[in-house]
């Protein structure tokens, strides 16, 4: 679907901002009383914490490749 795994994303304070403000959006539209977008901001929190955290191997910046 999107691949994370970029250099942009190299930063931690990047990827653990990006995830807070997922998860911190699918609270505030629980709050809100809008299901639907909470289960989609939730959603992208949870599977951009698992690409950062879990499965984490960023390109290299000059070939484009996977680092080992």
């Amino acid at each position: 679907m999107f691949d994370l795994q970029v250099p942009f994303f190299k930063p931690l304070w990047l990827r653990i901002g990006t995830v807070a403000f997922c998860i911190g959006w699918a609270i505030f539209e629980i709050a809100a009383g809008s299901v639907f977008w909470a289960i989609l901001f939730g959603a992208a929190g949870l599977w951009s914490g698992y690409e950062f955290f879990i499965v984490w191997n960023p390109k290299d910046e000059d070939t484009g490749k996977d680092k080992k």
